[in-house]
C-alpha cells in the first residue's frame, strides 16, 4: 500500500511531475493493440472487429469511497472492476482504459501513484492497457476518478447481448456468489474493522470484496457463446438490476426462493439470515453477472440458476410470487 502521508502533493509537483508518476506506475502495463498509447494528444488503438464497445464510470470521494476505509490502490481496482464488468455484461472484453483524476493541489502525490498502481494492477489482470486520460484541479476535498474503458465483443461471440433478449420459458442464472460488497460496507460501517474483527477469514473476505471487488470478467463472452439471450453486471443490487432486464425484455423474471436462500448462506454466519438474504437481493457493487438462457443445459459451469422468465403483461420481478419494489434497497446516485 501506497504511503500517502509522506512527500509532495499535486500541487508541489505540478502537471509534468504528476505524469512521471503516472507514467511510471505504467510502465509495465500489455500493450498488444495499442498503435498510439499515452503521451499524444490521443491513443490509437487497433478495432480488428470494426465495432468498438465503450462505457464509463466515474467514483467520487466521499460519495462512492471513504478514505478512512479505502486506500488509493483500492479505488484504483473497483474503478477498472466496474468498467470492465459493463463490457462483459455485453459478451466483450477490454482493449484500452481511459483514466481522469480531478483532484484539489494539496492531494498526495503519492495517493494519484497509489491510484494508477491498483489501475495498473487490476487492468494487466484483465489484460486491458491504460491508452491515456486526463488531469484537472478542483475545490478543496473534492476528489474523483472517471474511466472510460474501450472494448470489442469477445472472441466467437457474433452480436452484443442486450437486457432486452429474454423470453418467457428461459432460466435465469447469476455467474457467481451475490451480496459480498454490500456485507462488506454494512460491516465497515458498523466499524467492524476498527474494533479489530476485520482480521478474521469470512468477515475480512467481505470487508476485501466490497473495497475491492474481483470477478472473472472472462464469463460474459462465456455466457454469450453458450447463447445467453440477455445479460447485465449486477452493480447496483440483484433486484434493481435484474428488473432492467424484465423491462427492457418485457418479461416477469421469478426468482427462486430455494436458490436466494442458498446463495445468502455464505452470509450468515456472519450477518444473519434476514440480513443476508438483504444483502443478496439489494446489496450493489458485486460485478457478477446476470443472464437469461433459453437452453437450460447451456448455463455456464460454476453459473447458479436463480430462477426463471415468464410472460406478463407487468414485467418486473418476483419472489416467492410476491413482486419485489426495485427502488427499495440496491444503489440509486440521486436516492441514496
Amino acid at each position: 500500500m501506497t504511503d500517502v502521508t509522506r512527500g509532495d502533493t499535486l500541487g508541489d509537483a505540478g502537471e509534468a511531475g504528476v505524469l512521471a508518476e503516472v507514467f511510471a506506475a505504467l510502465a509495465d502495463q500489455p500493450t498488444a493493440g495499442v498503435l498510439v498509447g499515452p503521451g499524444d494528444d490521443t491513443a490509437l488503438v487497433r478495432a480488428p472487429r470494426g465495432s468498438v464497445l465503450a462505457t464509463t464510470d466515474t467514483m467520487v470521494r466521499g460519495r462512492d469511497w471513504l478514505d478512512e476505509w479505502s486506500c488509493a490502490e483500492d479505488v484504483g481496482v473497483k474503478v477498472v472492476t466496474q468498467n470492465l464488468a459493463d463490457l462483459a455484461a455485453m459478451g466483450g472484453v477490454g482493449t484500452g482504459l481511459l483514466v481522469t483524476l480531478v483532484a484539489p493541489p494539496d492531494l498526495p502525490l503519492a495517493w494519484a501513484r497509489g491510484l494508477t498502481e491498483g489501475i495498473a494492477w487490476a487492468a494487466a489482470r484483465a489484460g486491458v492497457p491504460v491508452v491515456g486520460g486526463d488531469l484537472s484541479s478542483a475545490p478543496a476535498g473534492t476528489v474523483t476518478v472517471t474511466v472510460a474503458a474501450l472494448g470489442e465483443l469477445g472472441e466467437g461471440v457474433a452480436r452484443p447481448v442486450l437486457r432486452s433478449g429474454a423470453r418467457p420459458g428461459e432460466v435465469l442464472a447469476v455467474s457467481g456468489p451475490l451480496g459480498r460488497s454490500g456485507a462488506g460496507w454494512q460491516l465497515l460501517r458498523a466499524g467492524a474493522e476498527a474494533s479489530g474483527q476485520g482480521r478474521q477469514g469470512p468477515l475480512q473476505a467481505l470487508l476485501d470484496h466490497h473495497r475491492r471487488p474481483l470477478t472473472d470478467l472472462t464469463q460474459g463472452p462465456v455466457a454469450a457463446r453458450a447463447g445467453a439471450t440477455s445479460m447485465i453486471d449486477v452493480s447496483d443490487g440483484l433486484v434493481r438490476d435484474a428488473d432492467r432486464v424484465a423491462r427492457a425484455s418485457g418479461v416477469v423474471l421469478e426468482l427462486d426462493e430455494g436458490s436466494v436462500h442458498s446463495i445468502a448462506d455464505a452470509l450468515v454466519p456472519v450477518l444473519g439470515q434476514d440480513e443476508a438474504i438483504r444483502q443478496v437481493l439489494s446489496g450493489g457493487e458485486e460485478h457478477e453477472l446476470l443472464a437469461t438462457f433459453a437452453d437450460p443445459a447451456a448455463v455456464p459451469d460454476g453459473w447458479v440458476l436463480l430462477g426463471y422468465a415468464v410472460g406478463t403483461d407487468a414485467p418486473g420481478v418476483r419472489l416467492g410470487g410476491r413482486r419485489l419494489d426495485p427502488s427499495v434497497g440496491g444503489w440509486d446516485h440521486f436516492g441514496g
